[in-house]
């Protein structure tokens, strides 16, 4: 006889939230809830506003799942955003409608400021003030610095008259809610999504095999790379620079170059490949970041959506290049400063951000020198050192970026120049063998020339659907097997 047993614990850990296992796209029980969550979606196709609901509510869930009770922060921008856009062009006086961008712009802006600095500054003030500052208890809502980002481009845009505003708040809350990029981006455009939202589904053959190797790519960057090199080998080295020598110090630093690339690259990808499945075109957000010959392409390539954000809503409003020379370096600076303190509030996040402005700076007045202003591909051995030289410069500032106090950096700098000891490698290797294969895997597949990627995307497409499904459910079985053997996924900041 064929019994059915619920288990409504088990049931209740699903639904309700788990502050020590917040919900990712690599964990077990969001795949699976996926698999339901697709089905229901194909099924109402034809039904576009129960469709756009369903969704909407599944994202507000995910979010709830990821960050408990602050899914009202959600709510509120939504609702504030969506009424401040519809105010702006109703008043066709400038002043009026700058009010309006400027109450969206404090209102996203505060909430960001007091969920995310708060302790960040009030340390900073006690410091100067020489008072005693005891921290607040602040939770930190995952992805709140995506999510305002993209609803500031919104009503941005609409100031600028680049885009119309929704007519329906349930359209616009399903534009900042949508699950696949809403707690770890990519930062998708108003303008770019929402022409999206009411087009017919339509998720054609080639859309669904790229969906699936965009899912495919990412969970294996992620949870196999990422999690691994970074809980087995590079968490143990930036948690204790001192105790290791200078060369176990240089691959940690190489390791951790890798591990944040398959984190935040691995995420986009497996973000861009569900919202394909779901019949959404997202923009590539990372672009074979290391292969740059200058610090410039690599800001090209690296968390693009960021980068262009950055660009159009801060770099261009301080003035851009339109203010001479001089204004157009200390904008860049004053750019990358902000950028360095959006990934966190720490003093080195922003000497990170400090020393990538300077970078550009540098290579702005060098091209400057050169004749070359709007940049020219280098190629041949020109090309390969300076793929290594930036890649070095990259990997220089991952020390500030992954420590978190400047002594540590410091630290971990004295044993890579003056404590290195090659002789240590092959003993290295030996002992973390298996750590040093998925590395170099990672690095030969992310140098690898992109008509050998395009290849393996053009086979992953032309699988049929069973072998498609047998593939990503070899993937699942492979992340369930590394996450069983009491190895969890790092995360050191959050957004």
């Amino acid at each position: 006889m064929l019994s059915f047993d619920l288990d409504f614990n088990r049931l209740a850990d699903v639904l309700t939230y788990d502050p020590k296992a917040p919900m990712i796209f690599s964990s077990g029980v969001f795949l699976w809830l996926f698999l339901g969550f697709i089905i229901i979606y194909y099924a109402l196709k034809k039904r576009d506003t129960a469709r756009i609901l369903f969704v909407t509510a599944f994202s507000y869930y995910f979010y709830y799942k990821s960050s408990g009770i602050y899914f009202f922060l959600l709510g509120i921008v939504t609702c504030a955003d969506f009424f401040l856009a519809k105010c702006i062009v109703e008043h066709k006086l400038v002043k009026e409608r700058k009010i309006y961008v400027v109450l969206s712009l404090m209102i996203n802006l505060g909430l960001l400021v007091y969920f995310k600095y708060t302790n960040f500054f009030g340390d900073i003030i006690a410091k100067i003030s020489g008072s005693d500052f005891t921290p607040f208890d602040i939770f930190l809502p995952v992805g709140i610095s995506f999510f305002t980002f993209q609803s500031l481009s919104y009503t941005i845009d609409v100031y600028r008259g680049k885009i119309q505003p929704l007519n329906r708040l349930l359209d616009y809350a399903f534009y900042v809610s949508f699950f696949p990029q809403l707690v770890a981006g990519p930062i998708v455009r108003a303008r770019d999504f929402i022409p999206q939202i009411r087009k017919p589904l339509l998720v054609s053959k080639e859309m669904f095999g790229r969906g699936m190797y965009f899912i495919i790519c990412g969970l294996f960057k992620k949870a196999v790379i990422s999690d691994y090199i970074s809980v087995n080998f590079v968490e143990r080295i930036f948690d204790n620079p001192t105790l290791y020598s200078g060369v176990e110090n240089l691959f940690g630093v190489y390791g951790y170059a890798l591990q944040i690339y398959c984190d935040f690259s691995g995420y986009s990808d497996m973000a861009i490949g569900l919202a394909l499945l779901l019949g959404f075109k997202f923009n590539i957000n990372f672009d074979s970041p290391y292969q740059s010959s200058s610090i410039t392409e690599f800001w090209r390539r690296w968390h693009i959506s960021l980068s262009s954000w950055l660009k159009d809503y801060l770099y261009i409003s301080l003035g851009g290049n339109r203010k001479g020379k001089v204004r157009q370096l200390l904008n860049l600076l004053i750019t990358m400063l902000l950028g360095g303190l959006w990934h966190g509030a720490s003093l080195n996040f922003v000497l990170w951000g400090g020393m990538h402005g300077l970078a550009l700076a540098f290579h702005k007045v060098i091209m400057l020198i050169r004749g070359r202003e709007k940049g020219v591909q280098s190629s041949g051995l020109l090309r390969v050192g300076g793929v290594i030289l930036t890649f070095h410069f990259i990997c220089f500032t991952w020390i500030f970026f992954r420590n978190p106090h400047f002594s540590d950096a410091v630290d971990m700098l004295t044993q890579i120049f003056k404590s290195f000891r090659p002789e240590l490698l092959p003993q290295l290797i030996m002992g973390y063998w298996k750590v040093f294969v998925l590395i170099a895997l990672g690095y030969v597949l992310h140098f690898l020339p992109r008509k050998s990627e395009n290849r393996f995307c053009v086979f992953i497409i032309k699988l049929p659907f069973l072998a498609k499904a047998l593939l990503f459910l070899l993937l699942i079985f492979l992340v369930l097997q590394i996450k069983s053997s009491d190895i969890q996924p790092f995360i050191y900041f959050q957004f």
